[in-house]
């Protein structure tokens, strides 16, 4: 069997901004973490900017002192595009309301809603409340006003509004001509978005 040649990828692989957003989450200056590994300030600022590259033994260093494996500077990010016009629809128990789901199902941490609101379009004329500690409603056009147990609040385009789910409300567009654009972020999912 005859060898395959091997090259290189000519990729530089950049490690800086993973070391620097690790030991800024760890509130360590690069003060700290130089008196920790032994290594000057300098040296650890140019790594960060991806200016030299670390020997396995600094790069070793480094991760111990932050308690970071080493082979997660080099792990690629999940991530998962949703198009908007793939995103499926959803139905929330709403009524003149055009939800589409915009995170990826099964999703867990977060759910990321679009909907169109017709004037006149409501979450129902019950209040009802949702397993997620979390509901933000941005309004992208239009307007939507909220309903709580002690009272209503107008959200307006341009404006966000953040309470907890496990809030009764019910929400409506106002508006008699005008449909709203709206974005809902629930945190964490409710539910698994496979209904």
């Amino acid at each position: 069997m005859r060898a395959l040649p091997v090259t290189s990828s000519s990729a530089k692989v950049r490690i800086g901004a993973r070391l620097r957003a690790a030991r800024r989450r760890q509130n360590l200056t690069i003060d700290q973490l130089a008196d920790s590994t032994g290594l000057t300030k300098g040296f650890i600022s140019r790594i960060e900017r991806d200016e030299t590259s670390p020997s396995v033994a600094t790069l070793v260093t480094l991760c111990e002192v932050m308690h970071l494996p080493v082979g997660s500077l080099f792990e690629t990010p999940e991530t998962e595009l949703v198009k908007a016009a793939d995103a499926p629809l959803i139905n929330l128990g709403g009524t003149g309301a055009e939800e589409r789901l915009l995170s990826p199902r099964g999703q867990a941490k977060v759910q990321f809603i679009r909907s169109r609101v017709e004037p006149g379009g409501s979450g129902g004329p019950d209040m009802y409340t949702l397993n997620s500690e979390i509901e933000v409603l941005h309004v992208l056009t239009g307007a939507v006003e909220v309903a709580f147990v002690d009272g209503t609040v107008r959200v307006e385009a341009g404006d966000a509004l953040t309470f907890p789910g496990r809030e009764p409300h019910t929400w409506v567009n106002p508006d008699p001509g005008r449909p709203a654009e709206v974005v809902w972020v629930l945190v964490p999912a409710p539910w698994s978005g496979s209904e």
